[in-house]
């Protein structure tokens, strides 16, 4: 995993190649816009999303792709179906090109994660 030492997510972005910065700020528009409630931090040298403490949301752009991390179980598993044609590993989904973002996906899995409270992988 790439990991930044930016201090924050605005330093986080500014920082990652030109290629990728668009649509890493669309997912962080995308996650400031569903998960209310949610505290923007830096987690493991990436953008994450916590509430009470618990990351639960987390994205990075990665040497070969771009990784949205779904840190809650139940909403994984809620959504089993639509994840199963994409390169899922145990909480990491990852875009391997820019433009194979599914970014309705990713905002159907922000609304989830908000709705309910679940486990934290």
């Amino acid at each position: 995993m790439v990991s930044s030492s930016a201090r924050d997510v605005d330093e986080y972005l500014a920082a990652v190649p030109a290629a990728r910065r668009d649509a890493l700020t669309r997912l962080r528009e995308l996650c400031r816009a569903e998960l209310s409630g949610f505290d923007e931090v830096m987690n493991y040298g990436m953008p994450a999303y916590q509430r009470d403490g618990a990351a639960e949301i987390a994205f990075a752009g990665q040497k070969r792709y771009i990784s949205f991390y779904l840190l809650r179980t139940d909403v994984r598993d809620v959504f089993a179906e639509r994840l199963a044609g994409h390169d899922m590993g145990k909480s990491c989904l990852r875009f391997r090109k820019v433009d194979s973002i599914d970014f309705d996906l990713v905002r159907d899995l922000l609304k989830a994660t908000a709705a309910t409270r679940g486990p934290v992988c």
